[in-house]
């Protein structure tokens, strides 16, 4: 600021006065002022502004587990709506489902000030985060509840979706119906799972240990349990996919699989409509998971303090053609 005010020719103040919009600068004394700014390329820090007025930072952070998955993209994607309805911007980071990189994360955008903290859980200890919440940070989980924490939560209803999966292969025929889900330790692997047993009890159906896979999802795996679990006599006629990720790699595997079976995707992805034949998912709206989050967390930043909530959004079957395939 001293070398603008020196090449302006105006005092520290004046060029203060001119950065933050204040009046009582002549319209010609700002011009030159700004003529300076921009000739020395001078920018605000922010921060160090916000701190000296004891004001917010104007950021909130988000912890996901992978920015290039496309569903946590559209999650991003509906934090930033709210967040920049009210004046911030969203620092974003991936926990690649390591809780350490998770704490990692967090522990840093609190120490960056922000004024809130959105997290999809990789672990199940959050115990760290209650200094953090006791010194007036909010945080909100979301798609994950926290493992060891009584915190706001924003979750999908997990379980009707499967048991509706479950309910829509068995109306066409399908008595053996696999799952494919992620890693066992993920609330939401867990969760349809669950949801997957309870469809089976509803329909009449046997729940079969040898049809059921968790395991983190990958082109390989997907593949091995397509070679045991949909081939040779005793095969799933029908299989629900736990996640975008699972249907993925399951897709490559069946791209060759004659007769393909009945296919259920948990979440939808893009191009599924496009395929032969189209997929069948239990969709939901991923942007409103994130807007629903940081609703509840801007909620908090304002004043909030009511107990902590825990918000379930609905799920749908999008029925196109692949859950709709006969044994």
């Amino acid at each position: 600021m001293s070398d603008v005010a020196r090449l302006a020719g105006v005092s520290i103040k004046t060029v203060s006065r001119v950065v933050n919009d204040e009046p009582a600068v002549h319209p010609e004394t700002a011009s030159r002022v700004l003529a300076a700014i921009e000739q020395l390329g001078f920018r605000r820090n922010l921060g160090a502004r916000n701190l000296r007025r004891g004001s917010t930072t104007g950021t909130i952070g988000l912890v996901v587990e992978d920015v290039g998955n496309p569903f946590y993209s559209e999650l991003n994607r509906g934090v930033e709506q709210v967040a920049t309805s009210f004046g911030r911007h969203v620092l974003t980071g991936s926990s690649n489902e390591n809780s350490e990189r998770e704490r990692e994360l967090a522990l840093e955008f609190c120490a960056r000030r922000v004024d809130g903290l959105l997290v999809v859980p990789a672990g199940t200890q959050h115990g760290y985060l209650v200094p953090e919440m006791r010194a007036g940070t909010p945080v909100v989980f979301l798609d994950r509840p926290a493992g060891d924490l009584v915190a706001d939560t924003v979750l999908v209803d997990n379980l009707g979706g499967t048991i509706e999966a479950v309910a829509h292969l068995a109306q066409h025929g399908h008595r053996r119906i696999a799952f494919l889900g992620d890693g066992p330790g993920i609330f939401t692997a867990s969760e349809r799972l669950r949801g997957f047993r309870e469809g089976l009890v509803r329909a009449g159906l046997r729940y079969d240990e040898r049809l059921v896979l968790l395991r983190t999802p990958t082109r390989e795996s997907v593949a091995d349990a397509v070679d045991r679990l949909l081939t040779g006599p005793d095969r799933a006629t029908a299989v629900i996919a736990g996640n975008n990720r699972v249907t993925v790699h399951l897709l490559r595997a069946l791209a060759h699989v004659t007769p393909r079976p009945a296919l259920v995707s948990f979440d939808d992805f893009e191009l599924a409509d496009l395929l032969d034949p189209p997929v069948t998912v239990i969709g939901h709206d991923v942007g409103r998971l994130g807007r629903a989050a940081a609703e509840l967390l801007f909620a908090r930043i304002h004043g909030d303090d009511s107990p902590p909530r825990k918000v379930v959004l609905p799920v749908h079957l999008l029925p196109r053609g692949s859950g709709e395939v006969a044994p």
